[in-house]
């Protein structure tokens, strides 16, 4: 005869699926973590990367000219000088519009008496990306300052992390960095 009350069922408790939930939540949010850091770290380099390459096109557009009159961000884009990747609406951007790895915008312009020097301006940089293309090393080639806020250097003077990060330097969003070249 059978035994009605005998059960026997096989498979895991409802103890055993929350721990493995658990542990799942635990990695997801470990895997989301280092996805952010790869994104902002990604983003930086992509950002150095066309500053770069936005320097390089600029003195090559213009090597044969005596100044930068007439560069703006129109002529900039109409001349290949910025990177395709920064311009929103495509290689024709959208009505002049340049934007850098973070969103923000990008004015290219000419400066400095008799437009002898140009700048690049980057808007809209969270607090580290601010703090680390402040303190980027962009070399001696022509470089003759770099401004956010109160805070400026230049090749002989260069903008440390303490002044970065201290009560005058990078906010935590906003922040607006111009390079001044020659």
């Amino acid at each position: 005869m059978r035994n009605l009350y005998k059960n026997e069922q096989s498979g895991r408790s409802m103890v055993e699926m929350l721990g493995v939930l658990a542990i799942i939540g635990v990695l997801s949010v470990g895997g989301i973590s280092g996805y952010s850091k790869a994104m902002a770290k990604y983003k930086l380099t992509k950002a150095q990367d066309q500053m770069a390459m936005i320097l390089i096109n600029l003195r090559t557009a213009y090597a044969t000219s005596p100044d930068y009159s007439g560069l703006n961000n129109a002529a900039a884009i109409s001349l290949n000088i910025v990177p395709s990747d920064m311009l929103p609406g495509g290689t024709g951007g959208s009505k002049g519009t340049i934007k850098n790895a973070f969103g923000g915008d990008v004015t290219i312009a000419a400066a400095g008496t008799a437009n002898t020097n140009f700048t690049i301006t980057y808007d809209d940089l969270g607090k580290e990306a601010c703090v680390s293309l402040l303190t980027s090393d962009w070399g001696t080639d022509g470089l003759v300052s770099i401004e956010m806020g109160s805070l400026s250097g230049g090749p002989g003077d260069k903008i440390t992390v303490t002044e970065a990060v201290g009560n005058t330097g990078c906010a935590t969003t906003g922040n607006t960095i111009t390079w001044t070249y020659y």
